[in-house]
């Protein structure tokens, strides 16, 4: 479905949101270089209890969502997050999956509505959205498949070598159908916009010192995008935080070591149902 919001900040800019289930409501935010459809492989965890409202935003310049019509960087769009969350769930407790930016983003919307969030969960966050200050290793492919890259299309083996860690038949289908398609339709302008701003007025980790709501970090070993040192870090300043790194996984931890991955989030999961403030 999709939810229009007529306010200034967002002329133009209708989110397109999908959502599924009912229950209590969690965000997902996808990251850089994608759509909804990136964090919508991991429905899965979250449809079978039938406790969950799933809410997945198509962010501006990313899926099905336009541009905004101002500066396009990562205040205009937090702001712009901000608004869709309250009219789509006022005044609701709720939880937060962000990936990658996105957990930068799912951050920063929880110091904005301390009071609602009962839950956090990131995913290869962005931790310090200047690359030149994160602590990342090397790209390296563990498990590299020739035989799959050469019978890709040229472009799809190209942007495949880029992201991938563990090459496989499967791996591959993961990205062909959650990653490989939000890339291809990223607004070039919006993108660059967001890239001309990629930072926010504060970051908003020191204030999530205070929030005793269950946290949940999960980084692959081998990501050479955000890492996974930076986010330890984090981790070990945030209160009823859970870290995990996952070895044998890149920035799409979550298509290197799926079962893990939906391990730790199914965990998470119940302590949010359960939390209490």
């Amino acid at each position: 479905m999709t939810a229009i919001a007529n306010h200034p900040l967002t002329v133009g800019s209708a989110a397109h949101v999908v959502r599924r289930g009912c229950g209590t409501p969690i965000v997902m935010i996808h990251g850089n270089g994608a759509d909804h459809r990136m964090v919508l492989e991991l429905d899965d965890v979250f449809s079978y209890t039938g406790e969950w409202e799933r809410i997945y935003i198509d962010l501006p310049g990313f899926g099905n969502t336009a541009p905004l019509n101002n500066a396009g960087g990562l205040p205009e769009i937090a702001d712009w997050l901000d608004q869709q969350i309250e009219d789509l769930i006022g005044l609701q407790s709720f939880a937060l999956l962000g990936y990658s930016m996105g957990g930068l983003l799912a951050r920063e919307i929880a110091t904005r509505r301390p009071e609602q969030v009962r839950g956090l969960a990131l995913i290869a966050p962005v931790v310090d959205p200047d690359h030149d200050n994160r602590r990342v290793p090397e790209h390296t492919v563990l498990q590299p498949d020739q035989t799959l890259l050469e019978s890709l299309h040229r472009y799809e083996a190209l942007w495949y070598r880029t992201v991938s860690v563990i090459q496989s038949r499967e791996n591959w289908e993961r990205n062909e159908r959650a990653a490989f398609p939000g890339q291809l339709i990223v607004n070039s302008i919006a993108n660059q916009r967001l890239a001309n701003r990629y930072w926010l007025p504060q970051s908003p980790d020191r204030q999530l010192t205070t929030h005793h709501y269950p946290k949940l970090i999960i980084t692959g070993k081998q990501d050479h995008v955000v890492g996974f040192e930076d986010q330890f870090a984090l981790a070990s300043q945030l209160p009823n935080t859970t870290y995990a790194a996952l070895d044998h996984a890149g920035h799409h931890v979550h298509f290197d070591q799926p079962d893990l991955v939906r391990a730790h989030l199914a965990h998470w999961a119940a302590q949010a149902r359960e939390f209490v403030a």
